[in-house]
């Protein structure tokens, strides 16, 4: 079974340097139009089923993958960006300012809760369980965040969530693993 790891493309301008974890927001021009190549591109590939997060950014995409198609579209928002709490909206500059050197334990602490949200272990365990809850079919196309793509792919190459930092995939960027039924 192959799966495709699509991260959405580029956010609203006013979001960028933003912290906005499991704030919904939709594309910029910049993401709309990369929406429109990656739909085209992925036109030709075969894909069963998509499963997106349920964010307007991985929604509006999915759609556009999907259109034409006669597949399944399916929303699990176990997909989603992890929650920054309080941090959510915030720059990351501004994050900075406010907490220092705290902020560096997202990535090296899997218990820490950024602004007292979801830690790097509770984003772990929601998208390992969206992994073994993907359809069976030959070919998923799963449009999601940057965070639950990097999680997973760090955990499935045996590293710790600390290290997902190491697995980031950019916008618009898509990742190809491979599953057993």
């Amino acid at each position: 079974m192959k799966v495709l790891l699509l991260r959405h493309p580029p956010v609203a301008k006013a979001w960028k340097g933003r912290c906005y974890g499991r704030s919904d927001m939709g594309l910029s021009r910049e993401g709309q139009a990369l929406a429109g190549r990656i739909a085209t591109d992925l036109a030709a590939t075969p894909i069963d089923a998509i499963v997106h997060s349920g964010a307007i950014r991985t929604r509006k995409l999915a759609e556009q993958v999907a259109r034409g198609r006669d597949i399944s579209v399916t929303t699990d928002p176990r997909w989603l960006e992890r929650d920054f709490g309080a941090w959510e909206g915030w720059s990351w500059n501004a994050i900075w300012r406010e907490t220092g050197a705290e902020m560096d334990r997202m990535m090296t602490e899997p218990d820490y809760r950024p602004g007292g949200g979801e830690s790097g272990r509770d984003l772990a365990e929601q998208v390992l369980a969206a992994w073994h809850a993907l359809p069976r079919e030959p070919a998923v196309l799963v449009v999601a965040h940057g965070g639950p793509i990097a999680t997973l792919r760090a955990l499935l190459a045996g590293q710790p969530v600390t290290r997902a930092v190491d697995f980031i995939p950019a916008c618009g960027e898509l990742v190809v693993l491979q599953r057993r039924q």
